[in-house]
């Protein structure tokens, strides 16, 4: 029998009728521990020689559904959930890197990540190090003897700029060194990083993978070694566990996933073509724009161009605030892939943690607006957006 299709995948990996009861929805396990049958099956359990069940910090059956699911999604060996984007990013750059280690990274990163990166992990003597992915001489030029991961974002947040999966993936494979990659803009359905090399996967599982904004979660997706040594050091030892009930939300908005992204990416296409051509607006930022700078590479690593965008508006940060401030349809609320369209101005919120001079030359200027593009009709959208826009 043929690999089943992604829509099929959303829909059944993972989930199957529940043996006692027949139902067809993946029960909600909302127990914090488990009876072992002895003594023994207990210890059998502690020292990995049994599978079973310990302890939902650890393990619980509903999110081992959800880890099944989006390792099928994702084409990799297994899955590992977390109760937030940034425990699953913490948790598996500790179990990668220690004191007196070196990362690299993509120039623009998610807010949060850039002070995990930057603030926290410097106190324990991890250096992390931008560069520009692209460049391959200055990606050589970066790595140390030390060097034990690359942590990419492509797209980038919030600028869309993308990174050469294939190109950075040859050189970490030259020296080695395993390849992280944020694919939380594009989901599994728009890109599988891990089809092109890359070790593993992080998803902030709150934004497409749950689509209606009601729960927090976290990814990851590799290897079944290296997804087990993370299950039994960082998520054991430091928490940031999913809980049960968050992973049945997420098993639920999985299903759906590959048709809502779909029209995600077909209202955010129509969104940017308005903006495109207003006067307002100085610059747009989409990859399914013919005239974006990697368009060419957008479609050659991903299947589509994503529900997200940024644009920049003439008169900076008054005229930005100004769009934000005059929106109806739009929400002002930071996340994204929710099916309700949102609104924000990277400088003074998701990124206004970031010192100036480091932001300003990741080119989050004072002007940028990202907006996440939601299920609404896109004419409905646009109204709104040009409403706004002739506020300034």
């Amino acid at each position: 029998m043929k690999k089943p299709g992604f829509h099929t995948l959303a829909v059944h990996a993972g989930q199957h009728p529940d043996p006692l009861t027949g139902s067809l929805a993946t029960p909600i396990y909302q127990t914090s521990t488990f009876v072992f049958k002895n003594a023994e099956q207990g210890a059998a359990r502690f020292a990995g020689e049994e599978e079973g069940y310990i302890y939902s910090r650890i393990g619980n059956p509903t999110v081992t559904a959800l880890e099944e699911k989006i390792a099928a999604l994702e084409g990799g060996e297994a899955g590992l959930a977390f109760g937030s984007g940034m425990a699953a990013i913490s948790a598996l750059l500790f179990y990668l890197a220690q004191s007196g280690d070196h990362i690299v990274t993509s120039p623009v990163l998610y807010g949060s990540t850039h002070g995990l990166l930057h603030d926290v992990f410097p106190r324990y003597g991890v250096k992390a190090e931008p560069v520009d992915l692209n460049d391959e001489q200055a990606l050589r030029n970066v790595i140390k003897e030390n060097t034990k991961v690359i942590y990419v974002e492509t797209p980038a947040n919030p600028t869309m700029d993308l990174v050469d999966l294939a190109k950075v993936i040859k050189v970490a494979k030259e020296h080695n060194i395993p390849v992280v990659v944020d694919n939380t803009f594009m989901s599994p359905y728009l890109q599988r990083p891990l089809e092109l090399g890359a070790d593993f996967i992080i998803h902030s599982a709150t934004k497409y993978i749950s689509g209606h904004g009601d729960v927090l979660g976290g990814l990851i997706v590799g290897s079944k070694e290296h997804i087990t040594g993370v299950r039994r050091t960082t998520l054991k030892d430091i928490g940031g566990n999913i809980d049960p009930f968050a992973a049945w939300l997420l098993l639920r908005g999985l299903k759906t996933l590959p048709v809502r992204v779909q029209r995600h990416s077909e209202n955010a296409m129509e969104v940017a073509r308005f903006l495109k051509s207003h006067p307002a607006v100085l610059e747009v930022y989409y990859p399914g724009l013919p005239d974006f700078p990697q368009y060419d590479l957008a479609k050659e690593q991903m299947d589509g161009f994503g529900g997200v965008l940024a644009f920049e508006v003439k008169g900076g940060v008054d005229a930005g605030r100004k769009v934000i401030n005059s929106v109806k349809l739009c929400h002002v609320a930071v996340s994204l892939g929710d099916v309700d369209s949102l609104i924000e101005h990277p400088a003074s919120m998701t990124h206004a943690g970031i010192p100036l001079e480091d932001r300003l030359s990741m080119n989050i200027t004072d002007g940028l607006i990202r907006l996440s593009v939601g299920l609404e009709d896109p004419e409905d959208i646009i109204d709104d957006l040009k409403q706004a826009l002739e506020q300034i």
